[in-house]
C-alpha cells in the first residue's frame, strides 16, 4: 500500500517539474547537438559503455547539456547521481558526498556521479577537497562550468580529468528540441499547438540554449493551447524581432549596422547592435564585423580603435552573453564617435591590385637575405644601411622594386590621430626618394 502511495506521489511530483527537466534525454542517443562529443569511440561514449569510473569537465555556455549529460551518465550506467551546486555548498558538503560514495562502493560495488554545477565557483580549498575522491576513483566526478576551466580550476584536479567542450546549439537542434516537447508524453503530449512563426521566434529567443527555449515554451503553454507569436510575445515579455540569421534581415541590419557606425551615429550604431543581440545573432559575428570597421573605416585617424575592437571581440568570447554586449557596445560606441579615414583599406587595395596585375618586380639586392654562403657569395645584402645606425633611425635607400620606386598607396587623411601620421609620413616619403645624403 505504501509503496502504490510512494508511486502516486513521485508521479505527481514528476508532473510539477518544469518542462526543461521533464524533457530530459534519457540516453546519448536522445541527446540533440555535441555531435562531436556522441559520436561512436568518443571519451563519453566510452565512460557510458565502460564500468571504469573516470572524471570530467563539461565547459560550453548555459543550455548546452550539460547537466543533462550527468543525468544520462549516471541513468545508463545504472550509477548513483548525487548533485552538488557550487554556488551554496562548502567543503562539508562535498566531503559528505564524498563519504556517501564511498560507503555505497564498499557496502554494495555500485558506482556514484558526483556531479558538481557551476564548478568555477569553488575556491581552491574546496576543489582540493575534492581531489582524493577523484584521484583514488571513488566517484566518477564530472563538473560542469560556463568558465574557461584553465583559469577557473586548479592543475592538480584539471591534470587528473578529462576536459569536454560544448558547444551552442544550433537553430536546427533548438527546434527539433521544442518539436519533440510539443508531442512527447513528457512534455506538452500534443495538448498545445505551436505555430510555425511562433517555433521560429523561440528558436531566435534561445540563441543557442535548449533549457531557455522550453522554458519560454512552458510559459506561452501556460497561456493559450495555440501558440502564436502573441502569445509568445506575452509569455516571455519580449517583442518579435523579425530577423532571419541567413536572410534578408542578417544582411540589411548588418549594412544599417556597419553604415551608422560610419556615418558616426552612435545611437542607430546602437539600435542595430540591439536588434541582433536580441533576434539571437552570434555576437562572435558581430566582434568580428567591428574589429574590420576599425581597420577599414578609422585606420589610422584613431589606432586604439582597433585594440577596443579586438579587445571586446576577446571578451565576447571570454564571457559570452548577456554581459558580452556590454563590451560589444563600448566597442560600437568607440568605433562610432572616432575620426574616420578609409587610407588603410585604399592603400592595401591598390597595393593588391599591382600585385595582381604583375607589377612586382625584383627585391632589391641589398635588401635580400644574406644569412647563408651562398646568398652572400651571389652579393645578396650588401650596400644595405642599418637605419639604426643613422640620425634619427632614417637613410636614404631603395626599399621598392625598381618597377614600383614611385609608386604612393598610403595616402593619410587629416582625420583626427592620421594628421600627425601623415604629416610625419610626408617628411619621411620626401626624404627617402629626395637627393642629397642619407
Amino acid at each position: 500500500m505504501d509503496s502504490l502511495f510512494d508511486s502516486a506521489a513521485e508521479e505527481a511530483h514528476r508532473g510539477q517539474e518544469p518542462l526543461a527537466v521533464r524533457m530530459r534525454p534519457r540516453g546519448l542517443d536522445e541527446v540533440l547537438g555535441q555531435r562531436h562529443l556522441l559520436g561512436q569511440g568518443t571519451p563519453l561514449r566510452r565512460l557510458v559503455e565502460s564500468e571504469a569510473p573516470m572524471s570530467l569537465f563539461l565547459w560550453g555556455p548555459p543550455g548546452t547539456g550539460k547537466t543533462t549529460l550527468a543525468y544520462v551518465v549516471a541513468g545508463v550506467t545504472k550509477r548513483r547521481f548525487i548533485e552538488v551546486s557550487a554556488v551554496s555548498a562548502g567543503v562539508k558538503d562535498v566531503r559528505a558526498a564524498i563519504d556517501s560514495a564511498r560507503r555505497e562502493l564498499g557496502m554494495t560495488g555500485r558506482q556514484t556521479v558526483l556531479f558538481v554545477d557551476e564548478v568555477h565557483r569553488f575556491n581552491k580549498a574546496q576543489q582540493d577537497a575534492l581531489l582524493p575522491a577523484v584521484e583514488n576513483r571513488w566517484v566518477t566526478f564530472i563538473g560542469a562550468t560556463t568558465e574557461n576551466p584553465f583559469f577557473s580550476v586548479i592543475s592538480p584536479l584539471l591534470s587528473r580529468s578529462l576536459l569536454l567542450t560544448l558547444e551552442s546549439l544550433s537553430d536546427d537542434d533548438v527546434r527539433a528540441v521544442l518539436e519533440r516537447a510539443v508531442g512527447d508524453p513528457r512534455g506538452l503530449d500534443g495538448r498545445a499547438r505551436l505555430a510555425p512563426d511562433a517555433l521560429d521566434q523561440l528558436v531566435r529567443l534561445a540563441g543557442g540554449d535548449a533549457r531557455r527555449s522550453l522554458t519560454y515554451l512552458e510559459a506561452a503553454a501556460l497561456l493559450a493551447d495555440d501558440i502564436t507569436v502573441e502569445v509568445v510575445e506575452r509569455a516571455v515579455d519580449k517583442a518579435a524581432v523579425r530577423y532571419d540569421r541567413q536572410g534578408d534581415q542578417h544582411y540589411d541590419v548588418i549594412s544599417a549596422f556597419i553604415k551608422s557606425m560610419r556615418g558616426s551615429d552612435a545611437d542607430a550604431a546602437l539600435h542595430y547592435l540591439a536588434r541582433m543581440v536580441e533576434a539571437g545573432e552570434d555576437p562572435r559575428f558581430i566582434a568580428r564585423r567591428i574589429v574590420i570597421f576599425a581597420s577599414e573605416d578609422v585606420g589610422m585617424a584613431d589606432p586604439t580603435c582597433l585594440q577596443v575592437a579586438v579587445a571586446a571581440a576577446q571578451a565576447v568570447e571570454f564571457i559570452g552573453l548577456p554581459e558580452g554586449r556590454l563590451n560589444l557596445a563600448q566597442a560600437v560606441i568607440h568605433c562610432a564617435l572616432a575620426p574616420k579615414s578609409n587610407a588603410v583599406i585604399k592603400a592595401i587595395g591598390e597595393a593588391c591590385a599591382d600585385v595582381s596585375r604583375g607589377s612586382i618586380g625584383q627585391v632589391p639586392v641589398h635588401l635580400r637575405d644574406a644569412h647563408n654562403r651562398g646568398s652572400k657569395e651571389l652579393g645578396h645584402g650588401k650596400g644595405y644601411k642599418y637605419p639604426h645606425d643613422y640620425e634619427h633611425g632614417l637613410v636614404r635607400q631603395d626599399y621598392a622594386p625598381a618597377e614600383l620606386r614611385d609608386r604612393r598607396y598610403y595616402e593619410p587623411t587629416g582625420h583626427g590621430a592620421e594628421a600627425a601620421f601623415g604629416e610625419r609620413w610626408s617628411k619621411i616619403r620626401a626624404f627617402l626618394r629626395g637627393g642629397g645624403q642619407g
